[in-house]
């Protein structure tokens, strides 16, 4: 598996041409609720005091996610911003935030990012939760924080997110360690060898 990374960490990175020309910083990445992975980003201009971009970079324009830039192919594959925001919502006004609950009912906590893997792919595989009180992991746990996988059943209603109940059994304390656990639950997915 490619390194995985939070999706907020991209925004404000630069977006990279491969020939190392800047073309503007990532504002916000932009989630697309039914391919369950990063659609694209809004741009703006490079610089402190610079405003919004009047293009977008859809994903196919990305060459990869790294961590000090988006490496985008070509320029003139940006598009208007307009378009990129029509492949779904903002994270902040979609997922950021939104209550997670399991399919059976039980409350897990608040989507505080979502882990996507770098390189190419852009594919949602978790998100970093402020786990509920009441939830039995954190039992015994200094921090409320955790990383939680996606799981295969995902939907979003309204400002709430369901997941399925048995990937609470796979959370991790940090990013690293979630990559274990990701890999894991994976492999629960796919049954035990016979």
């Amino acid at each position: 598996m490619d390194e995985l990374m939070a999706a907020r960490s991209l925004t404000t990175r630069p977006a990279v041409t491969l020939g190392g020309d800047a073309v503007g910083q990532i504002k916000e990445a932009v989630f697309d609720g039914r391919a369950e992975r990063i659609a694209g980003f809004t741009l703006s201009g490079l610089g402190l005091l610079s405003g919004s971009l009047k293009h977008g970079l859809p994903w196919p324009a990305v060459h990869s996610l790294g961590h000090d830039a988006v490496m985008i192919r070509d320029p003139r594959r940006l598009v208007r911003s307009d378009v990129v925001a029509a492949y779904g919502g903002p994270l902040r006004g979609r997922l950021i935030g939104a209550r997670v609950r399991t399919d059976d009912g039980d409350e897990v906590g608040t989507v505080l990012d979502v882990i996507v893997v770098g390189g190419t792919s852009g594919r949602v595989v978790g998100f970093r939760i402020a786990g509920a009180r009441t939830l039995p992991q954190l039992s015994g746990r200094r921090h409320r924080q955790m990383y939680l996988p996606r799981g295969d059943a995902v939907t979003v209603s309204g400002r709430t997110l369901v997941v399925e109940s048995d990937v609470t059994r796979f959370v991790a304390d940090d990013l690293p360690a979630f990559a274990t656990t990701a890999g894991a639950f994976r492999r629960s997915r796919k049954g035990s060898p016979s």
